[in-house]
């Protein structure tokens, strides 16, 4: 394949689209964010993600668990929790199997923000969909977002 290669010019195309529609769902929601919640984007996200474990067998995520689902690496995840447990809406603990491990579990705060901040999540999230799919290198990559699949013509 040379530079030229209209197959790797469509990938860099499709990739262009796909950073300039991260970017703009990203700055939308942080915006908002951070005006109605004072929360950041990953703040909120890391929130979302240690919202969602529960007790039990695999419940709890580890924290190289959390930095992928919150795509950060391990020690920023790790500052992340630090600034978020400072502010009394995590908590941590150690494993009560494992005394090695350490366990990070949203506060009562933490949830009753998180509840506050999901609906300014979402209708961020849907303003900055509602404004990408009107342009036309982005109407595609929209579409795949709202329905969970892959646009047609894009392959992995």
């Amino acid at each position: 394949m040379t530079a030229t290669d209209p197959a790797l010019t469509a990938l860099a195309q499709g990739w262009c689209a796909l950073s300039l529609l991260h970017g703009r769902i990203e700055a939308r929601v942080e915006k908002a964010l951070q005006a109605e919640h004072g929360l950041s984007a990953r703040e909120f996200s890391l929130l979302d993600v240690l919202g969602r474990q529960h007790d039990g067998p695999g419940g709890h995520l580890q924290m190289k668990q959390v930095a992928d689902a919150v795509v950060l690496s391990q020690s920023a995840t790790t500052r992340l929790v630090t600034r978020l447990e400072d502010r009394g809406l995590l908590s941590r603990y150690l494993c009560p199997t494992d005394r090695r491990g350490i366990y990070t579990e949203v506060s009562d705060s933490g949830r009753a923000l998180l509840a506050e901040a999901r609906p300014t999540n979402d209708t961020a999230l849907r303003e900055a969909l509602a404004e990408a799919a009107e342009v036309p290198e982005l109407s595609a990559l929209v579409e795949a977002v709202r329905s969970g699949g892959v646009p047609a013509g894009v392959r992995a």
